[in-house]
């Protein structure tokens, strides 16, 4: 009887992800950036765009923001890895799925996963792959294979500590694979990071039609690090059916944008 050892066993793991990777399309002559398409963001961002190759951490500015710091990641993803066509935007980006990788061992009252949601920031739950996790180490594992498969467009996790050792090795794995890493960090106190840039992300009261009905979901974006870029703060609004974002109509002038050390644009409660 044939007796599989663990060394075996990885090396049999390792052969199968090397034939999987020479198997899949490449992602070449894809985009360096993923720009808002909003100048008062983008001159804030190195190269006028969130880098490909990097991870981003994305942190709610209170636990009822979870909701709406995830929804800014399916803002991000629906805007730039859209089916529909965006002028700039190559066809070969469009024809890869979207990983998502969610713990199921520290679930919050926020929920589970929404299609008419997630199609509502015009992210289509079509193009998305749910990897669910029992535990920390798996949340690592999946996403770092997830990166280094090349298969997807862009990988999305939440994850519910991270330090700076594991960061940089995410960020690392991002950058050897080229492909853009979003993580939701819902934590009240934050490590030491290698992420590209860290935003935190609170509500603001949504634009809303002479019904009452919501039209475009608003956000108050800090963003607090930036390498190689400026922090700043903004109240920004998503167009879903145009893939756009812009400022919140009160706050159109870009002269009202502030910069970090600047007095708030105003205080901003979580519903």
């Amino acid at each position: 009887m044939v007796q599989i050892t663990a060394c075996s066993a990885t090396r049999n793991r390792a052969a199968m992800m090397d034939e999987l990777r020479r198997l899949l399309p490449r992602m070449e002559g894809l985009r360096k950036t993923l720009p808002f398409g909003l100048a008062a963001l983008d001159s804030h961002l190195p190269e006028g765009g969130l880098a490909c190759g990097a991870l981003h951490e994305v942190v709610p500015q209170t636990e009822g923001c979870i909701a709406a710091a995830f929804g800014f990641i399916a803002a991000i993803l629906g805007r730039n890895f859209s089916p529909a066509p965006l002028r700039g935007r190559k066809q070969t980006a469009r024809a890869y799925p979207l990983i998502l990788v969610m713990p199921v061992y520290d679930r919050r009252p926020h929920g589970r996963l929404h299609g008419h949601g997630l199609s509502a920031l015009g992210l289509d739950p079509g193009r998305l792959i749910l990897v669910e996790t029992a535990h920390r180490k798996q949340t690592l594992w999946a996403i770092e294979e997830a990166l280094r498969s090349q298969a997807p467009a862009a990988v999305a996790g939440v994850i519910d500590k991270l330090d700076l050792k594991l960061s940089q090795r995410l960020h690392l794995a991002a950058t050897d694979a080229g492909l853009p890493l979003f993580l939701l960090r819902p934590a009240p106190m934050l490590e030491s990071s290698a992420a590209a840039t860290r935003w935190r992300i609170g509500t603001a009261e949504a634009a809303r039609d002479r019904f009452g009905l919501v039209m475009h979901p608003r956000w108050h974006l800090q963003l607090e690090r930036c390498r190689n870029g400026r922090p700043g703060q903004w109240v920004v609004e998503y167009d879903h059916v145009a893939h756009r974002f812009s400022l919140a109509a009160a706050l159109a002038n870009p002269a009202r944008a502030c910069s970090a050390g600047e007095k708030p644009l105003r205080k901003i409660h979580c519903a």
